[in-house]
């Protein structure tokens, strides 16, 4: 005998987050509500919360499963070119909606919620912080960056610019600030005679 309720269950799951994130985009976080996901979907409010326990871990788990963005390292031994072709393409996705307005209002959950700080962190920014760190070191090793250059420092002035202005001034994030971090970082991690 078959047990069709697992795919019932995915089925379900998958209309309760594509729900979450229209009403998201169409709403805004801030006014996004589990009654609404719940209307929406046509399930009752106690289907979501079995699965979900907080909005922002139903917004997140939305977000992260159904739009997950792959950023992966090339490797051209050129580590500047490898860099800024894949902080490009981060700008370029954040600075395009759905993500770049959801992707806001999730970090800005993360602050009042711990449980979908620590989601966000696992999921989304400790692997895209990995992949960084593993291709610097690949280019460390292949002399590209001096030897001694703190590799975290590194990860933290790549992404701290890159933050400050996609959640506190809000000003553009163009490829020239891009190129200008990455000049101004790369100036630093040259290897030295």
């Amino acid at each position: 005998m078959t047990d069709h309720r697992a795919p019932r269950y995915d089925k379900r799951t998958e209309t309760i987050m594509r729900a979450t994130l229209d009403l998201a985009r169409e709403v805004g976080y801030a006014k996004l509500s589990i009654e609404a996901v719940a209307a929406r979907a046509g399930v009752g409010k106690h289907t979501i919360y079995r699965r979900w326990p907080s909005k922002g871990l139903l917004f997140h788990d939305s977000l992260l499963t159904l739009n997950e963005p792959v950023l992966d390292y090339p490797d051209t031994g050129d580590i500047m070119a490898d860099l800024r072709r894949q902080i490009h393409g981060t700008v370029d996705l954040l600075g395009t909606p759905p993500w770049g307005p959801l992707y806001q209002a999730l970090v800005g959950e993360a602050q009042h919620d711990p449980a979908v700080a620590a989601s966000l962190n696992e999921r989304f920014i400790r692997p895209q912080e990995e992949k960084t760190l593993a291709r610097l070191k690949a280019a460390q090793e292949q002399g590209q960056i001096s030897p001694d250059f703190d590799l975290d420092l590194a990860m933290a002035i790549l992404s701290g610019p890159l933050y400050f202005r996609f959640l506190i001034t809000q000003e553009p994030v163009t490829h020239d600030y891009i190129d200008r971090i990455l000049q101004a970082l790369f100036d630093g991690m040259e290897p030295r005679p």
